[in-house]
């Protein structure tokens, strides 16, 4: 039998094609998940020069050399913002997210900010698990996000 290839998490230019990869990915998937699809255009955005270097991080799993997730942080001033994180169905069930999610949060303690903050939809209900258990609160709305109904922090 052969073991599992092991997944991999490394910051990465958002730029890099396997980044953008993953975001088109992601936006698809919240096109077939909400209600009324997903539209990024209406979505508060997130550019590349955003979650890059000085002004924030971006951090992309791979497998076997094939991208398989991705989370970015944007850094504001005194606490930073996750954005974008997503798994691949295919490596889902493998605790991929909640190592996505502590990578971003070391990411964030190193670039020395004292909390995080995200925002999602309802209907994302294992993101909004994943977050609680992982000790995120939900606090009151932080932005306009047209997609947002929830609202969560962590103090690092």
């Amino acid at each position: 039998m052969t073991p599992p290839v092991e997944i991999s998490l490394a910051p990465v230019d958002p730029g890099r094609p396997e980044a953008q990869g993953c975001l088109r990915a992601y936006e698809a998937e919240l096109d077939q998940r909400f209600a009324g699809g997903f539209d990024v255009a209406r979505s508060r955005a997130v550019e590349v020069d955003d979650v890059r270097p000085p002004a924030g991080r971006f951090l992309l799993a791979t497998r076997g050399g094939e991208p398989v997730g991705c989370v970015g942080l944007k850094l504001h001033e005194g606490w930073g913002e996750i954005k974008r994180m997503w798994v691949d169905p295919t490596a889902r069930g493998t605790g991929l997210g909640r190592r996505l999610l502590g990578a971003v949060e070391a990411e964030a303690r190193a670039a020395g900010v004292p909390v995080v903050r995200l925002d999602t939809n309802a209907g994302l209900t294992e993101a909004i698990g994943l977050y609680r258990s992982a000790g995120f609160v939900e606090v009151r709305a932080y932005n306009d996000e047209p997609y947002a109904d929830l609202w969560f922090e962590k103090r690092l």
